[in-house]
């Protein structure tokens, strides 16, 4: 790379590329997946998915199980690609291997076409893992200082949330996040930390504990009195085409939640499930649900009450 140049960054998952973007950058290759902001679409993929996104949650779940067991993979990469865009660094992750292209593909892609490329994983479970993500991809893009503002931005809007719920929340209602509905799976990761800094408690999963299926008599024993479905991948139509997952199930309707009208559907693709700088988005958002008398609430594209969420 020649002095005083930009790096060619290849981001690998929507997160990745949304900080790249917030960084004052703009990657030279994307995921299949990332589409924010906007241009990121318009960037050459570097990969693809095995998986049809647009199945039902059932579906999606077995292709998933059928390419793990086939030892193929979700994903592969675009070697013919890679190779053309001949990236200085290329950002990739290990928190999921059905969420986005892992490490382990990355690198091996790397050595296989003999790119002169240093590889960033990401693996964050908590808001600061994000934070550290954000200034660790600064150090290596050469934007540093920008890093540390975009941080200290949100850590000032998480702190604001944070004061409000101190003054003005009395009640912490018990709260549940669904990241897949078929099977039913509990958020993990930053989830659980994240609603608590919004005023609920969580209490089918600890703070940086992965996502994980859940039997649907448990959900129905711990009868949360706020629910929120934002399955990983699908936006506010792709759940209303798989609502039935949920309403279909039985107990839905008993549940404190629903009967008290304060199950939502929000958006999985775009927030709860992407841990990039909207993540503080998310938060906001969350604290809009659970407390509408003291946060505003999210907007209409982005979160719902599930009886309004119609295919």
């Amino acid at each position: 790379m020649a002095p005083n140049t930009d790096p060619r960054v290849v981001t690998l998952l929507p997160s990745a590329t949304e900080i790249v973007y917030a960084l004052g950058l703009e990657p030279v290759g994307v995921s299949h997946e990332c589409d924010y902001p906007p241009e990121a679409a318009e960037q050459p993929a570097v990969n693809r998915s095995r998986v049809d996104p647009e199945a039902s949650s059932g579906e999606i779940n077995d292709q998933v199980a059928a390419a793990e067991a086939e030892g193929t993979g979700v994903y592969e990469i675009d070697d013919k690609t890679l190779a053309m865009l001949d990236p200085d660094l290329i950002v990739s992750q290990g928190i999921c291997d059905v969420c986005a292209v892992d490490e382990v593909l990355v690198e091996a892609a790397v050595d296989r076409l003999g790119l002169d490329a240093a590889v960033l994983t990401t693996d964050p479970h908590s808001l600061a893992d994000v934070f550290t993500d954000i200034e660790r991809i600064g150090d290596a893009v050469g934007r540093s200082e920008r890093a540390r503002e975009v941080v200290a931005d949100l850590r000032a809007r998480v702190e604001a949330v944070e004061q409000t719920v101190r003054t003005q929340v009395e009640d912490r209602p018990r709260v549940a996040v669904l990241d897949w509905l078929d099977p039913v799976m509990v958020a993990g990761h930053w989830i659980p930390e994240m609603v608590r800094m919004a005023g609920g408690e969580y209490g089918m999963a600890d703070p940086g504990a992965r996502s994980e299926p859940h039997e649907w008599t448990t959900v129905r024993e711990y009868d949360p009195e706020v629910l929120v479905a934002a399955p990983c991948g699908f936006g506010l139509d792709q759940t209303a085409e798989n609502r039935a997952d949920l309403t279909d199930r039985e107990g839905w309707a008993e549940l404190t939640a629903v009967a008290e009208g304060r199950a939502y559907a929000m958006d999985g693709h775009h927030y709860v499930n992407r841990p990039g700088p909207r993540l503080v988005d998310t938060l906001e958002h969350l604290a809009g649900l659970l407390h509408p008398e003291a946060f505003d609430a999210p907007p209409a594209e982005i979160a719902r009450p599930f009886a309004e969420v119609v295919a």
